[in-house]
């Protein structure tokens, strides 16, 4: 029987909710008629204004008894037939089970971050990786739809485009030349490549790949970017401050983003921005670019503070990533012709 009303339960964070999106899209694709409605926290409740097959937000405002006291009386409204939890946490299955959903579909134990969150789920769905080992979290989160029959969906993004002042300034700051994007932000101090050695690789996306390089910043950020931009030699400048929809147009138009491993690399990825990463003690087979043309600088295998915020080695990993290495992978990504 096929759902009337689906509800996906992903509340963050946003590059956990960019790898989500491609399992929304193939649910509209299998149910082209049914009211898919996705709940997600406050704050990251922007970028999924802009994809097109989610019939409604649901917004988990503060981590508080009386928000989630309204959220549970918003989820019964609904009246879903499925309930998906792509976050396997505690709070996502309690929410996922909470909204009466007829069905509530959630990961097998071994595949949960917080195995207590199976209880709440009146199905779970072996994701293991198929014969082709792809442990991509994309790819898990679309084999939790197994549990529904649908298998082999393609990796979409339905993201709207949507006029974006910050982006018409960046590209008149450029003044026809084609740009990158340099994102030395993360919410993870063990993330963040050195701003120093971002500054130099600025001055050869100038100088030697003839591109405009552009410094992207968030919240609290300003300080970083600006460090690089410092760093650059002149040749870097800061984005104007842009709204996740401006991210989403001005990475449309880039010719390159050069980042670690946080959401505007995976918004980045989403458009089809041509990619060079530097992961540490993250996976990128897991949580990284998935086309092949992109470039994943790593070390992550010889990291020792795997999915740690803060870095508890002798030696910081990302500290052993030299600029020239990261300016080979520019070229390999591009091409090696100079001033394109």
């Amino acid at each position: 029987m096929k759902p009337n009303a689906i509800l996906i339960v992903r509340l963050g964070a946003l590059g956990d909710i960019i790898h989500a999106i491609p399992a929304a899209a193939a649910l509209r694709a299998a149910y082209p008629d049914a009211r898919i409605d996705w709940l997600v926290d406050a704050k990251h409740a922007e970028i999924l204004e802009l994809v097109t097959v989610v019939d409604r937000l649901l917004v988990l405002e503060k981590p508080t008894l009386r928000a989630w006291i309204r959220a549970t009386r918003m989820l019964r409204a609904g009246r879903y037939d499925v309930a998906l939890d792509f976050q396997g946490l505690m709070k996502s299955a309690v929410l996922s089970r909470a909204s009466g959903a007829r069905r509530v579909l959630g990961f097998s134990i071994w595949h949960l971050r917080e195995k207590g969150a199976r209880p709440f789920y009146s199905e779970s769905v072996d994701v293991a990786a198929g014969p082709a080992g792809d442990r991509h979290v994309m790819h898990k989160n679309l084999r939790l739809l197994e549990g529904l029959g649908i298998t082999g969906a393609p990796i979409e993004f339905p993201l709207a485009r949507v006029a974006s002042p910050a982006r018409d300034v960046l590209t008149a700051q450029a003044a026809g030349k084609p740009y990158a994007l340099i994102n030395p932000g993360g919410a993870w101090t063990n993330k963040r490549w050195d701003a120093q050695r971002f500054g130099e690789l600025a001055s050869f996306l100038r100088d030697v790949r003839g591109l405009v390089p552009f410094v992207l910043w968030g919240p609290a950020e300003a300080p970083l970017a600006q460090a690089v931009v410092d760093a650059s030699g002149g040749a870097a400048v800061l984005t104007p401050p842009t709204r996740l929809a401006d991210l989403v147009e001005i990475c449309r138009g880039a010719s390159l983003m050069v980042s670690g491993d946080t959401g505007p690399l995976h918004i980045a990825a989403a458009v089809g921005t041509p990619i060079v990463s530097i992961f540490g003690p993250t996976d990128p087979s897991r949580n990284g670019p998935w086309l092949e043309a992109d470039i994943v600088v790593s070390r992550y295998g010889s990291c020792g503070c795997h999915y740690d915020r803060e870095c508890h080695q002798r030696e910081w990993c990302l500290g052993t990533v030299p600029v020239s290495e990261v300016t080979a992978a520019v070229q390999h990504r591009l091409g090696s012709n100079e001033l394109e």
